[in-house]
């Protein structure tokens, strides 16, 4: 058995990019930010915030809903699967994205 499965609650970093195409299919794409917050460790190190971007994708009426609700800042809550798309950059070289 496996699961491929993820839950995020964070803040959009911009409003999304949003585009139609012209067999009606839509998508946004923007990112969200998760802060694990800070502490001060029992020897009094400090640990600060940290932060991770997340790459988010949505298709069709999820597209939709993001292009017209969210915007930069906005708190959202996101619960979906990782993908990996691969994409040849301007020196022929393979990159992953996930």
């Amino acid at each position: 058995m496996s699961l491929n499965k993820v839950m995020l609650i964070g803040n959009s970093g911009r409003k999304p990019d949003y585009k139609q195409f012209e067999n009606g299919g839509r998508v946004a794409q923007f990112s969200i930010a998760t802060t694990k917050k800070g502490y001060t460790a029992k020897d009094g190190t400090v640990i600060p915030d940290k932060t991770e971007w997340h790459n988010i994708v949505l298709q069709n009426g999820l597209a939709d809903v993001a292009n017209n609700y969210i915007n930069k800042g906005t708190r959202v809550y996101i619960e979906g699967e990782l993908r990996t798309r691969s994409y040849q950059d301007a020196q022929g070289i393979t990159r992953y994205i996930t």
